[in-house]
């Protein structure tokens, strides 16, 4: 399920060069007509790759351009690197250090299809970010405006007595485009007017099927893909037998997938069978807990399991936070189980588990109810070597090899080996993350929250006082499983 709030839209080059007072000027590079801006990032690095996500708007004075032997081989290297990254722009200021934009470096640019922007002088960098974080908040006002309108009239239409028909219709003319209720065998069972071509059609048919494989296969809950000039996207229905939300469309905004997964939940619910069965053995799991009932007793009333425990935050789109985001994020991994009221949603579902659009995902192995709390224990791991790895969804994994060796005996060692950091959680939960994640620093800080150079230093603390080289795979692989036997 897309996050209710659509994500920030990037900001159009040209509408940054337009922007007033900042006298922004395009000397080299491709035209930036189609080249967007997602964000600034500034940096004087003779190498700015390892710091840069794609899509960023670099500004440099130029420092390290006097320190090459061979500013020319240096400046196509640095460009190259720049384009490598993914960045989408390069700014060069005038001052201090250069007067104007040097040539090598425009025809760099030129070469390697980088748009590159002349700085004035009484421009500060500082006054550029601020151009582009306000041109963002604008559009996302616009968007959340045009969403939040979007939600209030597909709202209204679920309450008419035609509901199916009226949201179709609703979306319709929210996104300007066409849509479709299709059956599993891809029968238009519902749809507006004005269709697109048969082309675009029986592409739309084909992109259901992606959401709605044959068993065991796992099925996303949306896909999209272009035909015949129109843009394709394509919804699952939870629990409603099959069935397919289409949209086609001439273009897609940002918030277009956004009003649209609202609409695939209204006619979820609107198609579902047997919710009140559902609620009612809900209702009935609750008042036995309360009245002392184990959790096992319960189960059988809520699901067939195994059960996974789910943990979930809504990336950066931010959707955590909202229950509604959270309520259809369960609906779309087939529970109403949902815990919303932290910064990350909890799930209960005894369902396998698939990525869901805007989402990231840690997902337990699959456990009795009686041991829920350990698989809670294990998602939220798994939920931040997700978000260190920048995956949409992780599985916890056993070690197979913790079972060769008698746990007390396990226990026994880790205590003896790990004794000198015992007393540091802030070094053992570090060296933990920094082992699990191949010994990188810089996804080891993203995990933690800290600066990479909080890391290093930990790290360096632990090899001191563990007396143990940490470039050695043999020393890295035994303190691994000191650390999953304490």
């Amino acid at each position: 399920m897309p996050d209710l709030a659509p994500p920030t839209p990037p900001i159009p080059l040209p509408a940054l060069l337009a922007y007033r007072d900042l006298g922004l000027r395009q000397v080299a590079g491709p035209p930036a007509d189609e080249v967007a801006v997602h964000w600034v990032h500034t940096s004087e690095m003779g190498d700015p790759y390892p710091y840069l996500l794609g899509g960023e708007l670099l500004l440099s004075a130029g420092v390290h351009f006097a320190e090459a032997a061979d500013v020319e081989a240096h400046l196509d290297f640095y460009v190259s690197r720049i384009v490598e990254a993914g960045a989408a722009a390069l700014g060069f200021g005038l001052a201090p250090v250069h007067d104007a934009v040097p040539d090598a470096l425009a025809a760099a640019c030129d070469r390697h299809g980088l748009p590159l922007l002349e700085v004035p002088p009484q421009t500060t960098f500082t006054a550029i970010a601020r151009a582009v974080w306000r041109l963002m908040a604008e559009a996302r006002t616009h968007e959340l405006r045009r969403v939040t309108q979007a939600q209030q009239g597909l709202a209204t239409a679920a309450a008419r007595p035609d509901p199916v028909p009226s949201v179709l219709r609703q979306l319709a003319a929210r996104v300007g485009g066409w849509t479709v209720l299709l059956a599993p065998d891809g029968t238009e069972l519902q749809a507006t007017d004005r269709p697109p071509s048969a082309g675009a059609r029986a592409a739309l048919v084909r992109l259901a099927r992606v959401v709605t494989p044959a068993p065991p296969r796992a099925a996303p809950s949306s896909a999209t893909d272009t035909a015949g000039g129109a843009h394709l996207a394509a919804y699952a229905l939870g629990g409603s037998e099959g069935l397919v939300l289409g949209v086609a469309t001439g273009g897609r905004e940002p918030g277009d997938h956004t009003i649209a997964g609202v609409a695939a939940v209204l006619l979820s619910l609107l198609t579902a069978p047997h919710q009140g069965a559902d609620a009612a053995g809900r209702s009935a799991a609750l008042v036995r807990l309360l009245l002392g009932a184990a959790p096992e007793e319960v189960a059988p009333l809520l699901g067939r399991g195994p059960w996974w425990v789910v943990h979930a935050r809504g990336g950066e789109q931010g959707a955590s936070g909202n229950p509604l985001a959270a309520s259809a994020l369960g609906a779309a991994l087939g529970s109403a189980l949902v815990d919303a009221e932290d910064s990350t949603v909890r799930i209960v579902t005894d369902r396998e588990v698939t990525p869901q659009p805007g989402w990231v995902l840690g997902v337990s192995a699959p456990a009795a109810a009686a041991d829920l709390d350990a698989a809670d224990t294990q998602a939220h791991r798994a939920l931040r070597r997700a978000e260190a790895s920048r995956a949409d969804l992780v599985r916890h994994r056993e070690a197979d090899l913790t079972a060769l060796v008698a746990p007390d005996e396990a226990r026994a060692h880790a205590r003896t080996r790990l004794a000198p950091i015992a007393d540091s959680p802030a070094l053992t939960e570090t060296l933990r993350g920094w082992l699990s994640l191949h010994g990188s620093w810089d996804r080891t800080a993203v995990s933690l929250g800290v600066h990479r150079n909080t890391v290093r230093q930990r790290i360096a603390r632990c090899a001191a006082l563990l007396d143990a080289d940490l470039d050695d795979p043999d020393v890295r692989m035994e303190l691994w499983f000191a650390l999953r036997w304490l």
